[in-house]
């Protein structure tokens, strides 16, 4: 009878820790992860002396969590470029004055960020000011010209009315004098009143308007960018003058629906960097870019080596207390143990493990901020 009663005791015992130390609970040299005497607080979430969290089924399911398998594969390295968003030069413009005046609203009035334009619309007029005294040097000469003009005709008029008693080529030639006259008056009459036209070089939408009427500007100020919201590009700069032959793909970080396509890089180094250019496309058709220009963004460029490692959802890698990056390891039915690990991202939505993981730990790919914040 008694050694009846140690047989179930015994397989109580068994029972017991097989519902605690379950598989996935091993770290990639085979070390068991489980805390020796650790206990598991089944009444609810909790976190637990030895750094894992208790999460009951019922909150595991309101929370999401899903959990896989975690099997090694080989996937692209990759690399992380920063960068910020530029104009297409072959789908946007800048928009400035050649010389300096007083701004003056176009027919619809002045533009404003934001609003569509096409190409050749009016957007504003510059009315140009002399200094004062070369604006009396013109009038002065306007004045002179107004009066040899006047002078011309008359002397043209009295010499037609003698046709037949004077030669044919003085008449041509009073005729050729006052012409000449009236239209040099003409040009200086306009020059004082003249006023650029500002029209739009492309179709787009503006992206910068710094204006209001009657503001001053100089000559070569930057009044308006007018930019096409599906045509942008983004500029990467790098160290590594043999990266751009390496590239495979790229993508930008946190926005799965851009894609990038390599362009090309720059031979000459800037500032001790060499750019990166790229085109940039949306998997959305009919949908503007989710970027702006001169916005910093980071560039992920997959190479064309191969890595091993543990292919995950990026969001199955979180930061402890310390700020380092862990995956969370369901190690029983209801505990989670946290494990550190180095990765590098692959996309926008995935990274790989490098160091942390073995084949048989199931990994939170679903949630995981979620346990990570159980205290």
């Amino acid at each position: 009878m008694k050694t009846y009663l140690n047989t179930i005791a015994a397989a109580a015992l068994l029972g017991l820790s097989t519902a605690f130390a379950a598989p996935g609970a091993h770290g990639p040299n085979g070390e068991h992860l489980d805390a020796p005497g650790a206990v598991v607080n089944a009444s609810g979430l909790a976190r637990l002396p030895d750094g894992s969290v208790n999460v009951p089924k019922l909150a595991q399911r309101r929370m999401a969590v899903r959990t896989v398998l975690a099997p090694e594969s080989e996937a692209a390295a990759t690399f992380e470029l920063p960068g910020r968003v530029v104009m297409d030069p072959n789908a946007s413009g800048r928009v400035q004055a050649v010389h300096g005046g007083r701004i003056e609203p176009g027919p619809k009035g002045l533009p404003v960020a934001g609003q569509a334009v096409r190409r050749g619309d009016v957007l504003a007029y510059v009315r140009h000011h002399a200094e004062p005294f070369a604006l009396g040097a013109q009038q002065a000469q306007l004045a002179e010209l107004k009066a040899q003009r006047q002078l011309a005709e008359q002397r043209f008029q009295r010499l037609e009315s003698l046709e037949g008693t004077v030669p044919r080529k003085d008449i041509d030639a009073a005729r050729t004098e006052a012409s000449s006259l009236a239209e040099r008056e003409r040009s200086i009459g306009a020059s004082l009143v003249a006023r650029e036209t500002l029209i739009a070089p492309v179709s787009g939408v503006i992206a910068r308007a710094d204006l209001a009427a009657g503001q001053v500007i100089e000559s070569r100020d930057i009044l308006f960018e007018v930019v096409d919201p599906e045509r942008m590009l983004v500029e990467a700069t790098t160290a590594d003058a043999t990266l751009a032959t390496r590239v495979a793909g790229a993508s930008l970080q946190g926005l799965p629906d851009v894609k990038l396509r390599l362009l090309g890089a720059s031979r000459s180094l800037r500032d001790g960097v060499l750019p990166m250019t790229f085109s940039v496309s949306t998997t959305k058709l009919g949908v503007a870019l989710p970027v702006a220009i001169g916005q910093p963004v980071t560039v992920v460029a997959q190479s064309k080596e191969r890595i091993k490692g543990v292919v995950l959802p990026a969001q199955a890698v979180v930061r402890n207390p310390s700020n380092e990056p862990v995956v969370w390891i369901k190690s029983g039915a209801e505990r989670f143990i946290p494990q550190p690990v180095q990765f590098r991202p692959l996309d926008a939505n995935t990274v790989v493990v490098t160091q942390g993981l073995s084949a048989d730990n199931r990994v939170v790919v679903q949630g995981a901020p979620l346990i990570a914040q159980i205290r």
